[in-house]
């Protein structure tokens, strides 16, 4: 990302950023992907560049920006394209903004209404009383409201539409900050997430000492698999584990793409004797299927999996559990593969 943008993205010209971006992909049918976002955020910003040059040529021709030609761009003019945590800080300020837009509408439009409404009941309550005075001071009033709302009809109107196109952006942005979550191969959860999450399950476990539980995982000989088969294969190989683990991992655990052939199940407010039960069926299945490629039907053998996991010790930090779990994984793999292995337990661990 250049200065000029980064510049930008910390200034109050990032608000204006992020709306310019969601508009012109929404203009031109571009669906807002992580990286696509990126993309028209750089589009928007420096309107000179190569980049958006080329964009205008692409448009100018009819060619429609594709998700493949989406990622063909960022290759090209973003060699160094990744997500960057300026342009979710951009997305979460608009969207807060669209809220409290959304909000401020919707109140507005209920306190007219019942303003008229109460003038109403007020001067039907008087019909038939001497107190002319009063009644012609509320008549007036309503008089008043009723041309107050008559003129703002239209507008109301438009800020119907308005809001309807808060909610619009904000799906957009919401849809963003998925994507930025989420590994784009396994379609689970990615490190970021993974991080986030298991420093938040640690907090909870110290509030209702209920505890949590960290289980990692390795694809066993998967180097070795991917150099024989081809990288095509080996992506295969990833989404079917991961299959398997996003089954087993689902909310309210979380299942995530730890890294590489690496994956990571958290388990919160459950005890290892589950974990490891869990761990042992993913382990089972993983094993229990012979692979075929898909093009040829060629069979491709069978894969294994080893595990560890570390039951949470009260006060012990994220980074320490992730230390545990993982020395437990090398555990099993040291033991021969193909294995869970629960980690060592400890006397006492440090606070964060």
């Amino acid at each position: 990302m250049s200065v000029d943008v980064q510049t930008a993205l910390r200034s109050p010209r990032s608000y204006e950023l992020a709306r310019q971006a969601l508009e012109t992909m929404e203009a031109n049918g571009v669906w807002p992907t992580v990286r696509n976002f990126e993309l028209w955020v750089h589009y928007v910003a420096e309107k000179e560049s190569p980049l958006a040059r080329e964009i205008d040529r692409l448009l100018a021709a009819g060619e429609p920006i594709t998700e493949t030609l989406g990622e063909a761009l960022a290759a090209q003019f973003l060699p160094e394209a990744k997500m960057n945590g300026d342009i979710l800080e951009a997305g979460d300020v608009l969207s807060k903004e669209l809220k409290t837009v959304t909000a401020a509408i919707e109140t507005a439009q209920k306190s007219s209404e019942e303003y008229g409404q109460e003038l109403a009941i007020a001067t039907s309550r008087l019909d038939g009383d001497d107190v002319e005075t009063v009644k012609a001071v509320v008549e007036d009033l309503t008089s008043a409201t009723k041309k107050a709302r008559t003129e703002n009809a239209a507008l109301e109107g438009q800020l119907a539409d308005t809001t309807a196109e808060l909610g619009r952006l904000r799906e957009s942005l919401e849809q963003v900050r998925r994507d930025a979550m989420t590994d784009g191969l396994t379609n689970l959860a990615n490190r970021k997430a993974f991080d986030e999450r298991l420093d938040a399950a640690c907090e909870l476990a110290d509030v209702d000492g209920k505890g949590v539980t960290l289980a990692i995982i390795d694809i066993d000989h998967f180097k070795g698999f991917n150099d024989a088969w081809g990288h095509q294969i080996g992506d295969q190989v990833l989404r079917y584990v991961s299959s398997v683990i996003g089954r087993m991992g689902a909310t309210p655990r979380m299942a995530a793409r730890y890294g590489g052939e690496e994956f990571a199940i958290i388990f919160p407010a459950e005890n290892g004797r589950i974990a490891r039960a869990v761990l042992e069926e993913i382990r089972e299945e993983v094993s229990s299927r012979s692979l075929k490629r898909r093009s040829t039907n060629e069979d491709l053998g069978t894969i294994t999996v080893s595990a560890g996991f570390a039951e949470r010790i009260a006060g012990e930090n994220a980074m320490s559990l992730v230390e545990r779990a993982d020395a437990a994984l090398y555990a099993s793999k040291h033991a021969g593969r193909n294995r869970t292995t629960a980690a060592q337990p400890v006397a006492a661990v440090a606070a964060a």
